[in-house]
């Protein structure tokens, strides 16, 4: 029986793996994914060489696809079991309803110490390399996140013009404060902290999110969306 089909082997193989993930997870919420070398995800996984990450993974881009893949498949199962419950009871009936789905998942992986770091990973590499984040959800990780894109589109009383462009806003809002609460987090800086230690924080998170998606439109935007509905010449 040769080393690799022992299961002790495989046991050792797979942990290999999660250390180079974890590894990797940190560096890059840290740095950026260009901002990390190969070299220095196997020096922080207390691997030898680059032939560990190779060997595991293939190349530094099918690692980044696993471990998108491997976050997303836990939000997108905790948001489809919200959705389940609220479909049942006949859909969603308010803006924070479905907010709380888009959310609540995420904030709960913030707290998560295997998660520490896929939040600013993932909103890094979407600001960086979007196409890169698609192909690995490939929409297929993400049904739970579209689902409630799609009630909010269908809720929010304004054009539709205003609409795609605030949720566009909203996930850049949502990123940056989530990055930022998880970062909290990692340096244990949250508790003594007038944002993140108040009893309130995340509500009024939810509420100013929440805000940025529903406020009525200014005279100002107005006259510019006339205007650019306006037919010319």
């Amino acid at each position: 029986m040769s080393s690799r089909s022992r299961p002790g082997a495989r046991a050792t193989s797979e942990e290999t793996r999660n250390q180079i993930k974890a590894a990797a997870q940190m560096l890059f919420a840290r740095r950026g994914v260009d901002g990390v070398t190969l070299q220095e995800i196997v020096n922080a996984a207390g691997q030898r060489n680059n032939a560990a990450l190779h060997y595991h993974f293939g190349s530094k881009e099918e690692l980044i696809r696993q471990m998108v893949v491997d976050g997303a498949t836990v939000l997108d199962q905790r948001r489809r079991d919200m959705l389940d419950e609220i479909e049942a009871r006949g859909g969603p009936k308010s803006i924070r309803e479905v907010m709380l789905v888009l959310m609540m998942p995420v904030i709960e992986l913030g707290e998560d110490e295997r998660w520490r770091g896929y939040i600013r990973f993932t909103s890094n590499l979407q600001a960086s390399d979007p196409k890169t984040l698609r192909a690995a959800l490939n929409n297929r990780w993400n049904s739970g996140y579209v689902a409630c894109f799609n009630y909010l589109k269908l809720m929010l009383p304004l054009p539709a013009a205003i609409i795609e462009q605030r949720l566009s806003m909203f996930t850049i809002y949502a990123n940056s404060i989530l990055s930022a609460h998880e970062a909290a987090l990692e340096s244990h800086n949250t508790r003594n902290s007038r944002l993140w230690g108040q009893p309130f924080t995340i509500e009024n998170m939810l509420d100013t999110l929440e805000a940025a998606l529903t406020c009525p439109l200014s005279s100002q935007t107005l006259t510019k969306l006339r205007e650019a509905k306006a037919p010319t010449g």
